[in-house]
């Protein structure tokens, strides 16, 4: 077929008046296609522009990479909702997004409406009270009212394919996302224009959340690390099992229909490439601490493992050094903290591997280096020098 796919034949009716467009594996070589033609970053706006007359909403779910994919998300967008969960490296990822906004306006000149999202909350945790304070504190009018509790019925849920209105009704997962929908909607509703507001709280206040955060880590990087019985053979790799993976809170929502911006206006033009700059500055040295601490490295002989998985159960390590067994490698929980530490001694030479973070597999996000695996995920690899 030479001519382009329409929307409307691949949309799938999951539930009153409510539609889906899935993606497919095609789609990770949407970049290597599109590359060297025009206004490439305009095709998803173009597409909706087709159709929004017959929509109220589109929501976007993409993450908060600098690629061609999320440039035609946020192409597309007129809001974006920011989700920051509340544990470790809330300021981290919030900083990666606002550069991502930043690149998109500078380019594009878009102009966005940025609301913030506070999730994965679990209230039993000091941390996470102390950081959604801090968030409440410093973004106010910025964030939304509604909290995404941490809730094991969306994860039940979205293992069997259901959406958690109809798998479990009177969860409180689902009573957070109504309250999420029914304020995304109000707040359509009642447009309001800041444009400088947004800019100016996180540009003053971003610098305070980060000092918060080298304490935070300060703590975590007083734990000492407890030696395992090493791995002494190398199995031969095999192909990894097919990884669950975890559902994430709505990335970018854009309103189909003509609207006026829903919270702070930012356009190109300076304001937030220079508060991207400064989240980046402000966070640099909690960065360089987490990059010396936490991931894989090379100890004389032995190589180490660490991370951080404050609410996981279990966590263990699948690879080619271990036939791809997660329950040969598991890692060993320090304390409350929530680090969690191994150790093996390895021959000389590459490995791939993954986390099984409670039984869902994972790229190590410690470690940079990765390559695509044949089933459009990422390994995580290690050299062994």
């Amino acid at each position: 077929r030479n001519e382009p796919i329409r929307l409307t034949e691949i949309l799938w009716q999951i539930g009153e008046n409510l539609e889906l467009s899935p993606a497919s594996i095609d789609l990770s070589a949407f970049e290597q296609q599109m590359a060297g033609i025009p206004d490439r970053e305009c095709c998803l706006r173009d597409v909706l522009e087709d159709v929004k007359d017959e929509y109220d909403f589109a929501v976007i779910d993409c993450p908060p990479a600098v690629s061609l994919l999320t440039f035609n998300a946020l192409r597309a967008a007129t809001d974006v909702i920011v989700p920051v969960e509340t544990g470790f490296f809330a300021l981290h990822g919030l900083s990666k997004q606002l550069e991502t906004l930043s690149i998109l306006c500078k380019r594009c000149q878009q102009q966005v409406s940025v609301r913030v999202l506070a999730s994965m909350y679990d209230i039993r945790t000091k941390m996470a009270r102390e950081i959604l304070a801090e968030l409440r504190s410093h973004f106010s009018d910025q964030m939304f009212k509604t909290v995404v509790n941490f809730n094991t019925r969306i994860k039940e849920a979205s293992s069997f394919g259901q959406p958690i209105n109809e798998y479990d009704p009177a969860s409180k997962g689902q009573q957070d996302f109504r309250m999420l929908a029914q304020e995304v909607i109000g707040s359509a509703e009642r447009p309001q224009v800041k444009s400088k507001r947004l800019v100016d709280s996180l540009a003053d206040q971003l610098e305070a959340i980060g000092a918060s955060a080298n304490e935070l880590l300060k703590t975590a990087a007083s734990v000492p690390i407890v030696e395992q019985a090493p791995q002494s053979a190398v199995s031969v790799p095999v192909t990894p099992p097919v990884p669950v993976l975890e559902p994430q809170p709505a990335a970018v929502v854009a309103p189909v229909a003509a609207q006026e911006p829903v919270a702070a206006s930012v356009s190109a033009g300076g304001d937030l490439q220079t508060l991207a700059e400064s989240v980046v500055q402000s966070t640099g040295s909690l960065d360089a601490k987490l990059s010396e601490y936490y991931g894989v490295s090379q100890v004389q002989d032995a190589v180490v493992f660490v991370t951080l998985y404050p609410r996981a159960q279990t966590v263990a390590i699948a690879g080619d050094f271990n036939n791809w067994q997660p329950a040969t490698t598991p890692m060993q929980r320090i304390d409350d903290t929530g680090v969690w530490q191994t150790k093996m001694a390895l021959p000389h030479g590459t490995y791939r591997y993954r986390l099984v973070v409670d039984g869902q597999w994972q790229q190590d996000p410690y470690n940079e280096r990765s390559e695509l695996n044949p089933y459009g995920e990422y390994n995580s690899v290690l050299e062994v020098k």
